[in-house]
């Protein structure tokens, strides 16, 4: 079975908004490589029509980018992506899939079984509701040495309980983002 890991770019006072992080050759290789050691991505369908807008078009070359940038945009263009939906279920972008059924909590562990090198999760609000099924396994965590002072921020909507996490490792970056990665505690 494969592990979910909820990974994603955050500032220092939790901001979630994708504008406010660095995006430069060494963080976009850091994804790269999380790309690379997962079998799958997951994504909620608001997130999915964010990047679907815009890294197609990286992937293709219509849009000019660095080495690093492009590198990722064509992996992500063939990685299989899958996309919690309850209003869409068409998904045209190459290797894009729905994740079916009535309940969210089959529907994400039938993927992960299904999934031996795991699944990489990209969105905040979908982590907190399968955080709340108990569904993450990992958080892989790139902090950037900002303070955004607006929203979203991480797990906005709330927890039942504090998760207790281990850390694996915490490493920096030349940006001055800090890479952190966190196992359950169970």
């Amino acid at each position: 079975m494969g592990s979910l890991t909820f990974s994603i770019n955050v500032t220092l006072d939790g901001c979630v908004d994708h504008q406010e992080g660095i995006a430069d050759d060494e963080t976009h290789a850091l994804f790269t490589r999380l790309m690379d050691e997962h079998g799958a991505m997951l994504w909620g369908r608001v997130t999915y029509e964010m990047m679907e807008g815009f890294w197609p078009a990286v992937a293709r070359g219509d849009e000019d980018a660095p080495p690093a940038i492009h590198e990722w945009a064509v992996k992500l263009e063939a990685k299989p992506k899958y996309v919690v939906s309850s209003t869409r279920t068409d998904f045209t972008w190459a290797n894009s899939h729905h994740v079916s059924g009535g309940d969210l909590r089959e529907g994400v562990q039938k993927l992960k079984d299904a999934t031996p090198d795991g699944v990489l999760l990209g969105s905040g609000k979908l982590a907190t509701e399968l955080d709340r099924l108990d569904l993450i396994d990992e958080y892989k965590l790139l902090v950037h040495p900002r303070i955004a002072g607006h929203g979203p921020t991480l797990y906005q909507g709330g927890l039942a309980g504090t998760r207790e996490l281990e850390l694996v490792s915490a490493a920096p970056l030349r940006n001055g983002a800090v890479f952190m990665h966190y196992r359950r505690a169970r």
